[in-house]
């Protein structure tokens, strides 16, 4: 890999993790954490990075999706067998943050999500923060829930599923969205 890039953490947007080596020729196995397959697909400037470390410049050089699987396998240049892809377990794959495709009006990106406040519908009280977006076949979000916040006598998290049913309201630009979850959802 080339040397770590200088911009801001800001600057990137993680796009995917880099799961597992594939085969024996350098070629990677990455979970998708976007909605736009041509982001592993598409060759051109990608960025790696493991847990708070350096980002680092790659090239990626091809991206095919596996049948039936939701995962890509990618080849960066440089990456020519099992060692170096190895080495790449666990990196988080980045895009520049500017490289957003352009969304109808109504559409988000679902990494807009982190931060916002979530509000049950019913009544419009806060109940705590989005603090992830996980991809386990369905879209969870991690909620970090208020402290005092249904039962919850300390800061906990729960996962909330992102289905239209249960996540009915987004307010991007308001900062929250509204949630009608199912009884014992946030007991749990």
């Amino acid at each position: 890999m080339a040397a770590a890039d200088e911009r801001p953490a800001d600057a990137f947007m993680v796009v995917g993790r880099v799961v597992a080596p594939q085969g024996l020729q350098g070629e990677l196995r990455v979970l998708p954490l976007s909605d736009f397959p041509e982001r592993f697909t598409r060759p051109g400037p990608r960025w790696l990075q493991r847990s708070g470390g350096p980002v680092q410049p790659v090239q990626l050089t091809s991206g095919r999706q596996l049948p039936g699987k939701e995962l890509f396998v990618v080849r960066f240049e440089g990456v020519n067998d099992r060692n170096g892809s190895e080495a790449l377990v666990g990196h988080e794959l980045l895009v520049a943050a500017d490289d957003r495709p352009k969304l109808a009006p109504g559409e988000f990106h679902l990494l807009d999500l982190v931060g916002l406040e979530v509000r049950l519908l019913a009544d419009g009280s806060p109940i705590g923060r989005v603090s992830d977006l996980l991809h386990a076949g369905n879209d969870l979000l991690e909620v970090e829930l208020t402290p005092g916040a249904g039962d919850a006598a300390n800061s906990r998290r729960i996962l909330i599923p992102f289905v239209e049913a249960i996540v009915p309201a987004v307010q991007l630009q308001e900062g929250w969205i509204g949630i009608t979850p199912p009884p014992g959802l946030l007991e749990l």
